[in-house]
């Protein structure tokens, strides 16, 4: 239900996002089955991962087909008018990114995961959400969102005509913004509710609940904002950063920038992401849960690092 050009971004987002919400349960799982069979020990067996592409298939791939068939201006971004002009391969790519591109970030976070590397697996759907978000509000030619804020393409080429309030407003009073809405409250919904359900299931794990230096509902409001908000800002940063600066010397400064915020050990950005309790370091087997009650004896145990 996003636009073509923005679905890869969204879908792999997504599927890291949902690799973070679980990373508990993931590190869990890898030490749980530790010495039993081939299969038990597969990476198709984990069940987040069936979820994660059952979500794509089920919920991403339809409701962005209806969109594609409904308005084909507005799914590809205004590059065509209507069907006559609608290449199959745009469909194909369309419907296949979506599914590999959650499978891709699924398996790119849950990998830094179960390395020890939560935080990077975090920048990963940072990463995705930035993506998606420039595209949508930049694009290739700053125009971004025009294309996201209008119906069709004469609404599109009409657009320096009107002011920008008449403009939005037409927007979402279209047929479009409807269906956007309709189909968003199941889609972003059920992944919203899919993402916090497996953060509080880590946190019922034995010593996990100890690493969250939060209330579960403030906990909750800084990954949001640090999943969604923190990318947003940073697209319209780079937007601004391009326009006044030129695509070199802006993306330069804005690279810069990001990293200084995001990468030192002392970022505000490593803080707030230390207070959700989602994995940052990797347990291990084969020593005992530093804090909370005695864990199950599943033969397996957690790190005792802090």
């Amino acid at each position: 239900m996003i636009q073509l050009q923005a679905a890869p971004f969204w879908a792999y987002a997504i599927g890291a996002t949902f690799a973070v919400s679980a990373g508990r349960q993931l590190q869990w799982w890898e030490r749980s089955v530790r010495g039993e069979g081939v299969r038990t020990r597969s990476r198709a067996a984990d069940p987040y991962l069936a979820l994660t592409v059952l979500y794509a298939a089920v919920l991403l791939v339809p409701t962005g087909l209806f969109l594609l068939w409904q308005n084909p201006s507005w799914a590809t971004m205004h590059v065509v008018d209507g069907h006559q002009g609608l290449w199959a391969g745009f469909v194909l790519f369309y419907a296949g990114s979506l599914v590999v591109g959650a499978l891709l970030g699924y398996l790119a976070a849950r990998l830094l995961v179960l390395v020890g590397a939560g935080y990077w697996a975090y920048l990963q759907s940072v990463g995705g959400y930035f993506l998606l978000f420039g595209t949508l509000v930049h694009g290739w030619d700053g125009d971004g969102y025009r294309r996201l804020l209008t119906a069709s393409t004469r609404a599109y080429r009409d657009w320096p005509r009107e002011s920008v309030v008449n403009n939005v407003l037409d927007f979402l009073t279209s047929g479009t913004f409807l269906a956007l809405l309709v189909l968003g409250v199941a889609v972003v919904g059920t992944m919203l509710v899919t993402e916090i359900g497996w953060l509080a299931e880590g946190w019922r794990l034995p010593g996990a609940d100890a690493d969250r230096r939060v209330g579960r509902f403030v906990a909750v409001l800084i990954a949001g904002a640090g999943v969604y908000a923190l990318p947003f800002f940073g697209a319209l940063v780079a937007s601004l950063l391009v326009r006044l600066l030129g695509w070199p010397l802006g993306l330069a400064l804005f690279a810069v920038g990001a990293a200084l915020v995001l990468l030192p050990r002392r970022s505000p950005v490593r803080f707030l992401y230390g207070l959700v309790g989602v994995p940052d370091q990797h347990w291990r087997a084969g020593e005992n849960v530093p804090h909370g009650p005695p864990a199950p004896d599943y033969g397996v145990t957690a790190d005792p690092r802090p």
